[in-house]
């Protein structure tokens, strides 16, 4: 066990000379090993061990029983031990995840680097429960050997190798009742589905968890190639291999507000880099929204509710995410930024409304048909400051000109359009 252990721990490049490792031990086979096993290496890796345990209160007396039995454990071997404790009621996900939240919670808040003894066995326990559950190549790839301060060593020692290493040392340890129960799935694979693949082939615990090991590895590489910081463009996307586009998103979505990306999520995402729309809108969870703006996919942000807003001359006016500038004109410019008009009456500011039209060099249209014409997101179309005065229209953001409205000599107005910077 011990040269396996060794093994992982060269691998993953797990500590260092000088290093603080600090064993979770509940008291049960897997932990005791582990903690022993570190015991005996302290020496050669160089280390200082310390050992940490947290009391769920689930069980009573038990739970008691087992906090004793670690303290003893430590005392004997002169191990320095952290003792967590909290009161755990079962959260969406139930009892088991929200005691696993809360032991974890309490080992990452240690300074140090933090073992856990999860061994194949519960490896390849755990893959299955994702296959069960529906699960990608990530799912495949089982327990993570190494997750920022918590490192798993014993990912290829198996039970066997666990009950022959505490026979060898005379070790004793505590059973967990919970252990024998059936309500939970991970308790039904471990004493329905395993025994039966085992009948098949007596090595599936080590073979699951060499196979996970080698999946997640294909997982990583795959990770890093969809890495970039900002999302290729909707064209680029269309061209990638799946496998590839999907990492993509994930991590778009992920860093969009997108906690956990799921498989439904993904799929109405990617369903807006196929969409024949090019401004389509998809509506995921925590009040995200993913809106594909023609070659792009972007967080749509919430949108301010902009009013009318008066503006001088000279002067100027805050209409959403632009600041709009009115001065005497000195000649005469007319862009999609700046219009040069001679207003009637009270300058305003709106954005835009149903029935809105201007002309320009290609006759009168809508307003619609025009942002749609320039390839403008739908999702900044209703932010675009529209310039009114008493006789109607002058001119809007992004657009122009009205030329029924254009001034052709001076004196007159430049309205600028100033995107804010954010």
């Amino acid at each position: 066990m011990l040269n396996k252990l060794t093994a992982v721990l060269r691998r993953y490049d797990m500590v260092q000379p000088g290093d603080t490792v600090i064993c979770a031990v509940s008291g049960g086979a897997d932990s005791v090993a582990l903690l022993f096993a570190f015991y005996l290496l302290k020496d050669k890796l160089d280390i200082r061990l310390e050992a940490a345990h947290f009391n769920h209160h689930l069980r009573g007396e038990e739970s008691c029983r087992d906090e004793a039995f670690v303290r003893d454990f430590c005392d004997c071997y002169d191990i320095p031990l952290h003792i967590g404790s909290g009161e755990v009621k079962a959260g969406k996900k139930g009892l088991e995840a929200a005691a696993r939240d809360a032991r974890y919670a309490f080992l990452r808040s240690l300074s140090g680097k933090v073992a856990t003894a999860h061994t194949a066995d519960d490896n390849a326990e755990t893959v299955l429960l994702h296959l069960i559950r529906g699960t990608g190549l990530k799912g495949l790839g089982g327990i993570t050997p190494v997750s920022g301060n918590v490192i798993r060593p014993m990912l290829t020692v198996t039970r066997e190798d666990v009950e022959r290493f505490l026979e060898e040392w005379c070790l004793r340890h505590i059973e967990d009742s919970s252990n024998g129960s059936d309500a939970f799935l991970r308790n039904r694979i471990r004493h329905h589905v395993m025994p039966l693949l085992r009948e098949e082939n007596p090595k599936i615990a080590s073979n699951l968890s060499v196979m996970a090991q080698r999946l997640r590895l294909d997982e990583d590489f795959l990770g890093m190639q969809a890495a970039a910081e900002t999302l290729p463009t909707v064209s680029v996307l269309r061209t990638m291999h799946p496998a590839l586009r999907s990492r993509c998103l994930e991590a778009f979505l992920k860093r969009s507000g997108v906690r956990e990306p799921e498989q439904s999520h993904l799929a109405a995402v990617e369903a807006l880099v196929f969409s024949e729309k090019p401004s389509a809108r998809a509506h995921l969870p925590g009040g995200v929204t993913i809106a594909r703006n023609y070659d792009r996919l972007e967080k749509l942000e919430e949108q301010q509710t902009l009013t009318d807003a008066m503006l001088s001359c000279p002067g100027e006016a805050e209409f959403g995410p632009y600041r709009v500038v009115c001065t005497l004109a000195e000649t005469i410019v007319n862009t999609p930024d700046a219009i040069t008009v001679v207003p009637e009456g009270t300058l305003l500011l709106r954005p835009r409304r149903s029935g809105d039209s201007l002309r320009l060099s290609g006759g009168t249209k809508s307003v619609k048909k025009l942002l749609i014409d320039r390839k403008i997101p739908a999702s900044l179309r209703d932010s675009l400051p529209v310039v009114c005065d008493d006789r109607g229209i002058l001119g809007i953001c992004g657009i122009g000109v009205n030329l029924d409205r254009a001034a052709k000599t001076l004196p007159a107005v430049t309205i600028r359009f100033i995107k804010k910077e954010k």
